[in-house]
């Protein structure tokens, strides 16, 4: 166990010295396999194995959808259709950003998608509505998490992977955290802006004019908002399993994009098959390392270790619940959240078992902190990604980030962690499980 202590206590000091994750978490891993005294050459067969698991395909396939649509031009129409329900209220520019984040994570999976492709076009829009820059660049940064927690999430996936579960229950599981945290931040938006000064509102239109304006936007918007409910009803359906369901988001998106909303090209679509491929490939080499020092970890018995230091300090279920999501939340400010599930899969799930948690509702327990944790210093990779579209230091919007963090989502995960039919009622409504 001390091994084990002073191998993360060195992934750490590496992390925070910007070595990348993957090579962090590949020094870590062989210095434990070596320690450990277990041969290497047994262990590398099984991460490649692990690697090349049919279910595991729907990352790339996934990753390359959202790209594409990304591609398509599809942020502005989703923005429309948006602003066009609750846009015309003070702060609604806000609302508008959190709502089209959820609605961007439906259809990416991906947090710094979100940013780049929401942020890009809504920072300079509210900062001209006269939100204050930090204002903005904080929700937007905040509000990328969502893109984690609407399915289909990508660190889900991992997560049910490794840990064996249904990938199509975890999505589920994340459904009803991720609806609370967008009505918080919509809230505390709207709460923060009743009194600064030179807020713009869009001036009100009668009932018929707003009507219209919607019914254009939906119009407009229609083919992007199917793609989501296409892939989850087809999974949910039983028609396809959710590595079938990223091959068809990825055929689905090529008329869209190339014929419907004629943003996608062949230039652009190289670029985000090219873009898709990197990202794929930096996320295989963390899984990869990750996969061997799991193994390493679960052959020297530490998680029935750390299940049992957990239960030496406390046998209330409540009490180890409070210690695991602060252990979730340290992961999650000093790894991605992909490397995050794995570590959360890994050595936390036998604690899970042990006192008597159903692991999906723990799914939305790690879905919903690692979350808290990606835009929590000192790594906090989303919040600097949001930094940088909003052209601001730290320091000028790491205030309000804090207040959407402890106001907005911090209670969403105690919530989500003592009030388990939050997370287990979709699941056992449209699956069955028990």
């Amino acid at each position: 166990m001390l091994t084990l202590v002073l191998i993360i206590l060195l992934v750490v000091v590496l992390l925070l010295a910007e070595v990348p994750v993957a090579f962090s978490f590949g020094i870590g891993a062989f210095l434990y396999v070596v320690i450990a005294g277990r041969e290497i050459s047994y262990l590398l067969p099984h991460a490649f194995w692990l690697l090349g698991g049919f279910a595991l395909l729907a990352l790339p396939l996934f990753i390359i959808a959202g790209a594409l649509m990304e591609a398509s031009g599809i942020s502005e129409r989703l923005i429309r259709f948006v602003n066009s329900l609750v846009g015309r209220v003070r702060g609604g520019l806000g609302a508008v950003t959190v709502v089209t984040c959820a609605l961007f994570g439906a259809i990416s999976g991906s947090g710094s998608s979100a940013i780049a492709a929401i942020g890009s076009i809504m920072i300079p829009r509210m900062v001209e509505g006269g939100y204050p820059r930090g204002h903005a660049t904080a929700l937007v940064g905040c509000s990328s998490v969502l893109a984690l927690l609407i399915p289909p999430s990508i660190p889900m996936i991992v997560f049910a992977l490794t840990a064996g579960l249904s990938v199509a229950a975890c999505f589920l599981s994340t459904i009803g955290p991720g609806a609370l945290v967008v009505i918080a931040y919509c809230a505390l938006n709207f709460w923060y802006l009743r009194k600064v000064p030179g807020i713009k509102v869009a001036p009100r239109i009668g009932f018929v004019a707003q009507s219209k304006e919607a019914a254009v936007s939906t119009g407009q918007a229609f083919f992007a908002l199917l793609m989501p409910v296409i892939i989850l009803g087809g999974i949910y359906s039983g028609m396809f399993s959710p590595t079938e369901a990223a091959a068809v988001a990825v055929v689905y998106t090529l008329p869209v994009g190339f014929f419907i909303y004629r943003g996608l090209t062949l230039r652009k679509m190289a670029q985000a098959l090219v873009e898709g491929a990197i990202s794929t490939g930096a996320i295989a080499i963390v899984l990869f390392f990750l996969f061997i020092m799991s193994r390493a970890m679960i052959l020297e018995q530490i998680p029935g270790t750390l299940a049992n230091l957990l239960l030496g300090i406390s046998e209330n279920k409540y009490a180890i619940l409070a210690m695991i999501n602060v252990l979730l939340l340290l992961i999650g400010m000093l790894v991605d959240d992909v490397s995050g599930s794995i570590l959360a899969a890994v050595i936390l799930m036998p604690v899970i078992r042990e006192i008597g948690v159903h692991p999906i509702h723990f799914a939305a327990i790690v879905g919903t902190n690692l979350g808290l944790g990606n835009v929590t210093p000192p790594c906090a990779p989303l919040l600097y990604m949001a930094g940088g579209v909003g052209k601001l230091s730290l320091d000028k919007y790491i205030g309000p980030a804090l207040k959407f963090m402890l106001f907005g989502h911090l209670p969403m995960v105690f919530v989500v962690t003592y009030f388990p039919a939050l997370a287990l009622y979709l699941p056992r409504l449209i699956m069955g499980i028990d």
